[in-house]
């Protein structure tokens, strides 16, 4: 079964030694994705801009694999303010309020102060078995 790497162009790909995502078969996994606008390497200070700025990256690895938003089956999200939550969930329900992937939230540091929240997703590409 072939492995493909997915690069967004984020600088913290080559620095840390990791993939935006993988794709292996059917499956795609997406790397723990912030806020960042990696075209520009800037992040907001706004959460729910990092939020809907996080989605659209994890949307454009999707998209490199073949996949959706609409191929999600899990997604984890972690906040260093887990009370922040909330705050995100009309962002989330825009996103994935139909797909309805099975979710977690984790309350954690993330590894730049201005990071709010993180998302990582798994996804079975459509029409698998």
């Amino acid at each position: 079964m072939r492995r493909t790497f997915i690069s967004s162009g984020s600088t913290f790909e080559a620095e840390i030694g990791y993939s935006r995502a993988v794709a292996q078969g059917d499956w795609v996994f997406v790397s723990g994705t912030t806020g960042f606008d990696y075209s520009r390497m800037t992040i907001s200070d706004s959460l729910l801009e990092q939020t809907e700025q996080c989605l659209k990256n994890v949307e454009a690895a999707l998209s490199k694999a073949g996949a959706s938003l609409r191929d999600v089956v899990r997604v984890t999200y972690v906040l260093p303010n887990g009370s922040d939550f909330p705050k995100c969930w009309p962002v989330l329900r825009k996103y994935f309020g139909e797909v309805r992937p099975a979710a977690m939230m984790i309350s954690a540091g993330l590894s730049d102060p201005r990071m709010q929240i993180e998302v990582e997703v798994t996804a079975l590409k459509h029409g698998a078995q």
